[in-house]
C-alpha cells in the first residue's frame, strides 16, 4: 500500500494529512500558525515535524512509508523563499517532495481538474492559477500595496467611506452610519471618524459584517461595496487568466475564503466580470480542506491517478479533521 502525506501550512493553523492510495484518510496532525514570516524557519520546521509526527502516530506510520510529500505553505511567496523553505522542507528526510503557496493548494483540492484559479478572499485575498501543464500564474499577493483588494477589512473601509462621504455630503445617505456607530459603540457620527482618525476606534477584517448586514436590507451604498469589491477579486482572476491565456478554455474558478459567505454578489460580480474575458470559467466554492490539495499534490510526485480518488479523499479528510476539532460548547 502506498501512503501519501500533504502538509497545508497556514496563516493561523496546520495540518498534516496522510492517506492512503484508495483515497482513505489515515492520519492527522494538527498546530498553529507555521508561516515564517510569523514564527521564523525554525518555527516553521518546528510545526512542520511536530505535525508529521502526529499524522504519523495517528496512522501507524514510519517516515520511510510514506511515498511522497505535497506541501502548501503560507510564506511562500518569491523566489528567493524557495532555498530556505527548500531546506526545512528537506528536514524532514521524505521523498520525493513539492510545495508551493497555500493559495495552490486550494485550488488542487477545490478543481475537478487539479487546474485553473484560486480566488482567496477571507482575512485577506490572493489569487494563484495552473493550467493543465502546470504552469504557475499569480498577483502580488500584497494586499491593498499592490492594488489587491479584497479582504474583509478593504470591505468595511470601503464601506466607511461611504459614512464620511454621507457624512460631509459627497454621498448618499446610508445604513451603514448608524450600524458603525452601533459596531463601534460611537457617540456620532463626528466622534466616529476623529475616533478613527485619532485611533481610538480600530476596524478589522470581522467589520465585514456590517457592510453585508446593510446591504442585505437593501442599503445601495453597501451594495455598491460589495459589488466593487467582487470586481476587485475578479480583476485579479483576469491577470491570472491572461498569464496562463486560459481565456477560450473551460476550467473552474475556485472561491476559497469565508468571505464569499457574506453574500451571493461578491460571486454573481466575479462571474459577470469574468466570463467577459473567459467565457468558459465556471466559479466553484472551495467545498474541501485544503491540505487535500496538499495530499493531491503528493500524488503528482509520482504520477499517482487521483480523479477518481478526489471525492473519497475530501470525505474522509473532513472526517479526519472533525475528530481533530475542539467540541463545539454547549449554552
Amino acid at each position: 500500500m502506498n501512503y501519501f502525506l500533504g502538509i497545508d501550512i497556514g496563516g493561523t493553523k496546520s495540518h498534516a494529512l496522510i492517506a492512503d492510495e484508495q483515497g482513505n484518510a489515515v492520519g492527522i496532525g494538527a498546530a498553529g500558525t507555521g508561516n515564517q514570516e510569523v514564527i521564523g524557519y525554525e518555527g516553521l520546521r518546528a510545526v512542520l515535524h511536530d505535525i508529521t509526527s502526529a499524522a504519523l502516530q495517528s496512522a501507524g506510520l514510519q517516515a520511510q512509508q510514506i511515498r511522497a510529500l505535497g506541501l502548501g505553505i503560507a510564506g511562500f511567496d518569491w523566489p528567493q523563499d524557495y532555498a530556505p523553505h527548500h531546506e526545512v522542507v528537506a528536514s524532514l528526510n521524505i521523498t520525493p517532495f513539492a510545495f508551493v503557496n497555500d493559495a495552490v493548494i486550494g485550488l488542487i483540492a477545490g478543481s475537478s481538474t487539479g487546474w485553473g484559479v484560486s480566488v482567496v478572499a477571507g482575512t485577506g485575498n490572493n489569487c494563484r492559477g495552473r493550467d493543465s501543464q502546470g504552469r504557475e500564474g499569480r498577483v502580488a499577493g500584497t494586499g491593498v500595496w499592490s492594488g489587491e483588494h479584497g479582504g474583509g477589512l478593504d470591505l468595511a473601509q470601503r464601506g466607511l467611506e461611504a459614512v464620511s462621504k454621507a457624512w460631509c455630503k459627497r454621498g448618499p445617505q446610508t445604513l451603514l452610519t448608524e450600524k458603525f456607530l452601533h459596531y463601534l459603540n460611537a457617540q456620532n457620527v463626528v466622534d466616529l471618524l476623529e475616533g478613527l482618525a485619532r485611533d481610538r476606534y480600530r476596524i478589522n477584517a470581522h467589520a465585514a459584517h456590517v457592510v453585508f448586514e446593510a446591504a442585505a436590507e437593501g442599503d445601495t451604498c453597501a451594495i455598491e461595496a460589495i459589488c466593487w469589491m467582487g470586481c476587485e477579486l475578479a480583476g485579479m482572476a483576469i491577470g491570472v487568466i491572461h498569464q496562463l491565456a486560459l481565456e477560450n478554455q473551460t476550467f473552474e474558478v475556485v472561491l476559497t475564503g469565508s468571505l464569499y459567505k457574506g453574500s451571493p454578489l461578491i460571486a454573481d460580480t466575479m462571474r459577470e466580470c469574468i466570463q467577459k474575458v473567459a467565457p468558459g470559467a465556471r466559479l466553484v466554492p472551495l467545498n474541501a480542506p485544503p491540505v487535500v490539495g496538499a495530499v493531491l499534490l503528493a500524488m503528482e510526485q509520482v504520477n499517482t491517478p487521483y480523479a477518481s480518488l478526489r471525492e473519497r479523499l475530501i470525505a474522509s479528510a473532513k472526517q479526519a479533521l472533525e475528530r481533530t476539532s475542539p467540541p463545539s460548547k454547549t449554552p
